[in-house]
This record gives C-alpha cells, structure tokens and sequence, in this order.
C-alpha cells in the first residue's frame, strides 16, 4: 500500500520536472537563443551543449545567468527571471538538445574567414621582443589571450578569445604563428609577429585539441563532437579535409588526443571509445588515411618517449598504463600506476644518464617516476594532494608540480630532479590555486599561474627562487612559450 500509495507523487514530481523543463525552453528562446542560437551550437555566444559545459559546475552556471560574465556580452537574468527559472535553466542546458547535435562540411566551409592576408604582412618582427622568448598567455577568467614579452615581462598585445581556448595552442615550425582551439570548436591563427589575427574557423562543436605538422603545412583538429578529425591547410585554416573518427569494427568513436611527432612526419592520434591509436603521415604529399595501431584498453591520455618511438598511454577507467610501440604497433609493457595519472602534463629529464618520465595524478597525491629504459615505476613521491600540471627546464635542477586538486592547492612543490625528494614548497598566493609552470627559453626565468580571477602570473627566478615581478590577471590559465613549444624541448608539455 506505502509504495502504491507512492505511485502520485513520483508522477507529481515528473510532471513538475517536465513543466521546468518546459519553461525554460521558452525561457531559452527569449533570453538566449539570439547570442547561442536556436539549437544551442552557439552564435556569438558560446555553444551551450553538455559537452561544452561538463567541466563547468552547476552553480557556476547558475552564477553566470543570475549575474552576467564580467568583460563580456552576457550580462545578468536575476532581475528578469525567478531564482526557481534560473535553476531551470541551468538543469535544461545539461540535457541533450532536441535536435541531435551535427556539424558539417559545407558549415565548416561557411564559417572560415581570413581576416588579415598573410601575404600583406611583413614576414619579420614588427616588435623589439626576441620571438623566440615570447609567452602566449591564456586568460581564463574572461576569455582573453596575452602576447608577453619574456625578457621584459611586458604584455605586447591583449585580444579576446572563443570560448574556453582547450587543449594548449601549437605554434609553427618557425615560431610566427600560433593556433587556438577553443571548447566550443573555434580554430583561430595568430601572427606573432605583427600581432594580428590571420584566420578562423569552426571546426566542431565541441573539441579537444589540436596540433601543427612538422613542416609547418597542416593543422588537425580533434573532436568530441561530432567525433572526427578536421584538417585545415595551415596557412589560412582553409578546410581540406574531415575523417571520421570510426574503429575498425565500425564504431563510431569520440577524439581523446592529437599530437604531432616531429621525427616521424606524422599526427598520432588517441580514440576515447575505439581500441585504437592512429598514426597519419604528413610527409610528401599525404593522403590522412589513418595507420591504425590496436591498443589493450581504452586511451584518453598519453605522452611520448623522448625519441617518439614509444607511446605511455592510459585509460580514465582503468589502472595502469600501457607502451605502446609505434613503429611495431605492439604493447610493449603494462605499467602498474594507480589512480588517474595525467601523462600529458608529465615530462622527462635525464637522471644519472637514463631518461625517466615523472607524471602527476589527477585523483591521487603522488608523483609517479618511471625508467624509460625499463618502463619500470621508480618511485612514488607523496604529494600534498592531487596534481594536474608538472613542467622543467633542461637548465633547472627542478620539476614543478601542483596539487591542483587538493584543499593545499595554493602550495607548489619542487622536486629535485636526481633525488626524487620534494626539495622546496612554495605558496606563492596563500588561499588561491597556483598552477601550470612555463620556463623562460633559456630557463633563467620561470612564470607560474594564480589561478583565481582577482589573480596573477609570478614571474621567478629558476635558480633563486625569487620572486621577480607580479603580473595581475584574470584567471590565467596556461602559458607558452614559443622556443621551447617549437624545439619539443626537454621539460615542457608537447
């Protein structure tokens, strides 16, 4: 009879659900389907998709309804909608959308536009700065992209970005050009040297990353949604080519990764839902079809052995990580690492003459160190808690990690890189998160991020540890530097 007697409310409740949902589709239609379009792809808006929100949490959500997005076009519901509507809302944009989310080529095509010709710009610097020791600063907070001067310490220029830049830009063999993708699939070319946007083009709807081949020739472009691979031709994001992301087998499969291998002449390529990684040539005149390497397990992260002959890959559902051979296409090795390792934050240095690959985990405090030449576990370094980003300088005795993760996220460790002790821990901004250390190109200097929005880049110095200059900013998020992204340089992410 109780449960019987049950049957009422639980319709009541649906009900009550489904009139939410209800009205905030009109709510959506009203207020905000003029800047993120009617299917919720995005306009001049961000696209507001479960894929594109996931990593966002509700309440952040909620926040930027009721209160708007400083420095932004969006602007605040709270005096026009009820606290119950924006919570409505807020439940509606993370449920698929009627209409099942596609992007096709003739829409790729349509949204491609060069806004400045190459061919009009001058070809050298239009600036004092060394190009090579230039920083590309992502500011989080409000979507904005920096151009630092790494000897001066001095923003160049300041441009607005998409939506959420993901992934790490990438930079031309010759350090001129820098490309972003952003979240919500918008590529976007900037010249260094005279400080212009060149090109943009939607290559998705939601998107993971992408990389520049080694001749400086082609982009690629991973995606989530749709899951696909888009090349652009690297001089102007021109659309060139769209391969599906589908095993074997036939299933269809999201893009986990895409990274270029500089001395193979090709992209390696990570399928979140197929048992496979992809090696495309981009030597000579290629044709992108897919060399398909067979793996033991799922791979959403990986990062390569110092000679790109190897591949360290892992899978978020599972412990452990795999070697993959590229040239054999064989696992060579099982590693036992626990938790969720973040292999493409890790980095490797020599340590008594052997390379060895230390990574920090996402969902435990400890750094794991591993023998290149074995692919034995070294060692297990305790953390104060869970870490994203870890970077080095071949110049500096250190790898910097954070505890991203952690209730002691405002600490920094520094680990001695022959010891495997933390040797120093800094706590740069006491209360806010520091993350993502990027080195000047010789290694002198070292910028590292407050990430909050009232927060900063501090600039030290490698070998005192002084604190150099305090640069306020907005959320700064990464950071890159041109010499060392172009020289695939010992300590940095790739």
């Amino acid at each position: 009879m109780k449960a019987l007697a049950l049957v009422p409310l639980l319709w009541m409740a649906s009900a009550q659900g489904s009139a939410a949902l209800d009205q905030a589709a009109l709510d959506y239609q009203q207020h905000c389907q003029q800047c993120h379009g009617a299917n919720r792809f995005g306009a001049s808006g961000p696209a507001l998709l479960p894929e594109s929100l996931s990593r966002i949490k509700p309440a952040e959500i909620r926040q930027v309804i009721a209160s708007g997005r400083p420095a932004s076009q969006m602007s605040g519901f709270a005096k026009v909608l009820s606290s119950a509507r924006i919570d409505g809302l807020v439940t509606y944009l993370q449920q698929p959308p009627a209409i099942p989310p596609t992007w096709s080529d003739a829409e790729i095509r349509a949204s491609h536009q060069v806004l400045n010709a190459v061919d009009s710009l001058p070809g050298t610097p239009q600036h004092a700065a060394d190009p090579l020791n230039l920083f590309v600063v992502v500011e989080a907070g409000d979507h904005h992209i920096n151009i630092l001067d790494g000897d001066r310490f001095t923003v160049l220029a300041r441009f607005a970005s998409h939506f959420a830049v993901h992934g790490g830009p990438k930079f031309s063999p010759d350090g001129r050009f820098v490309y972003f993708a952003s979240r919500d699939g918008w590529v976007s070319q900037y010249d260094l040297h005279n400080l212009k946007l060149i090109a943009e083009v939607r290559a998705g709807l939601n998107t993971r990353n992408l990389a520049v081949s080694k001749d400086g020739r082609w982009v690629l472009v991973g995606n989530y949604l749709p899951g696909n691979l888009v090349l652009l031709d690297a001089r102007d994001l021109t659309p060139v080519k769209t391969i599906a992301a589908v095993g074997q087998d036939g299933t269809p499969s999201r893009v986990s990764a895409v990274y270029t291998a500089p001395p193979r002449d090709s992209f390696i390529v990570a399928l979140k839902d197929v048992k496979e990684v992809w090696e495309l040539s981009s030597a000579g005149q290629p044709d992108f079809v897919p060399r398909r390497i067979a793996a033991e397990d799922f791979l959403d992260d990986f990062s390569f052995s110092p000679d790109y002959r190897q591949l360290l890959a892992t899978s978020r559902k599972a412990n452990g990580g795999q070697v993959i051979d590229l040239d054999s296409g064989q696992v060579l090795s099982r590693i036992a690492l626990p938790g969720m390792p973040h292999l493409g934050s890790g980095t490797w240095w020599r340590r008594n003459g052997d390379w060895v690959f230390a990574t920090p985990n996402i969902s435990q405090g400890l750094i794991s160190v591993i023998d290149l030449k074995t692919w034995r576990l070294i060692k297990e370094i305790p953390t104060l808690g869970p870490g994203f980003f870890m970077r080095s300088h071949a110049n500096s005795a250190y790898a910097w990690t954070d505890v991203f993760f952690g209730p002691d996220n405002d600490a920094i460790h520094l680990i001695d890189k022959q010891t495997l002790e933390i040797a120093h821990t800094l706590r740069p901004m006491p209360g806010k998160t520091a993350a993502h250390v990027e080195f000047s190109h010789d290694g002198r200097y070292l910028l590292l991020s407050i990430w909050a929005n009232d927060g900063a880049l501090i600039v030290y110095d490698s070998q005192t540890l002084e604190e150099v200059k305090r640069i306020p900013m907005n959320k700064p998020s990464g950071k890159y530097n041109v010499g060392n992204k172009i020289e695939f340089a010992e300590g940095t992410s790739h």
